[in-house]
């Protein structure tokens, strides 16, 4: 934010290294916290009388250490891949630094980095996926089967789960985005700075208000507020 309002174009390398660690512990963070809050919704929704027997305040840190060790661990192993790598280029196209801008600067090629990277990333998304599949397979079976009973249990677990599904899917789209257009050079570099100001800016951004939406208090609060 100080380069963006100062219009500094310049950044020491330890700096850009703590920049570039924070920028992707934050996108796999995001993700392992999504997973663990889906298993969240799987317990409130399917075991709701066990629910705090289940979820307990150890069992909650625990699942919240785990999700920062999911994305603290993995960023640090990365990272470890640019110990001594010299670099050539001063010039990062870039809006802020990443992993592979930094890397782009390499004098020589980093294939172990690359591979690296797309294996940790496609191994956590694709197992935070399949927890969250779990998770909305499970909620929709037992609300198919419990709504002949009773219809006000599908609607509670749609809005039990309905803003979690929307800021996950989001953040997945903006993330594929991210990928695919920089295993393409054929996509303009403005065209890419755009997508990164969006992948950082509009999830964060928009996380109050897809949440706030489906909280009746809330939009009761809201809608008090500006018809008085």
């Amino acid at each position: 934010m100080m380069h963006f309002l100062m219009g500094q174009k310049r950044i020491a390398y330890i700096p850009a290294i703590a920049q570039a660690f924070s920028v992707h512990t934050y996108g796999l963070a995001v993700q392992a916290i999504l997973g663990a809050m889906a298993y969240d919704r799987y317990i409130a929704v399917c075991e709701p009388l066990r629910y705090h027997t289940i979820m307990t305040s150890a069992r909650l840190h625990s699942c919240c250490a785990l999700a920062w060790l999911l994305a603290l661990l993995p960023i640090a192993v990365l990272f470890g891949f640019h110990m001594n790598v010299p670099l050539c280029g001063r010039v990062i196209l870039h809006v802020y630094c990443s992993n592979r801008g930094i890397l782009g600067l390499a004098c020589i090629p980093t294939p172990a980095s690359d591979i690296y990277g797309l294996a940790m990333t496609w191994t956590v998304s694709t197992g935070i996926f399949l927890i969250i599949a779990f998770s909305y397979i499970r909620i929709l079976q037992v609300s198919l089967k419990h709504s002949r009973i009773d219809t006000s249990i599908r609607s509670k677990a749609f809005q039990t789960c309905a803003s979690h599904l929307v800021v996950y899917v989001l953040y997945q789209i903006a993330s594929v985005i991210i990928i695919v257009s920089y295993r393409f050079p054929s996509v303009s570099e403005n065209l890419k700075k755009f997508f990164s100001i969006l992948f950082i800016i509009v999830p964060p951004a928009i996380n109050p208000i897809i949440y706030g939406l489906v909280s009746k208090e809330l939009r009761s609060s809201i809608i008090k507020h500006f018809t008085i």
